[in-house]
């Protein structure tokens, strides 16, 4: 772990919103100008594969990060209009994923669901 690694991660285990790469970086890049784009990109990619952090894919594009060690299994509702999403935590559908993976013979080691449509105030404008 290198200081430069350890300022990453203080950045990212500060937040409490899903960051990009780009939004990582600023944040880094305000409190260390030395650090380059290059290194946010690496230590991203080793801070997931340890699973100390996790990617998600909200369908627009934009990868972006969250902290996964020590934090409850969730799933995504994403607003296709305006990007909001929100954690959903749901033991019924959780138990459901794992009844289906066994009806068809898999064991389940992780998942990952997004769930898009449109939010209140997005309808709301339509």
């Amino acid at each position: 772990m290198t200081p430069q690694r350890g300022l990453i991660l203080e950045c990212i285990l500060e937040q409490t919103q899903h960051l990009s790469p780009e939004e990582i970086y600023d944040k880094v890049r305000k409190r260390d100008s030395s650090v380059g784009q290059a290194t946010v990109y690496r230590t991203l990619k080793l801070l997931a594969e340890a699973g100390i952090i996790e990617s998600l894919d909200f369908a627009d594009g934009v990868a972006r990060y969250e902290v996964a060690w020590g934090k409850e299994h969730h799933d995504h509702l994403i607003c296709e209009a305006c990007g909001k999403n929100i954690e959903i935590m749901d033991p019924m559908i959780e138990k459901r994923q794992e009844t289906i993976a066994e009806e068809h013979g898999f064991k389940l080691s992780h998942h990952k669901m997004y769930l898009y449509g449109l939010c209140p105030d997005c309808r709301g404008k339509r």
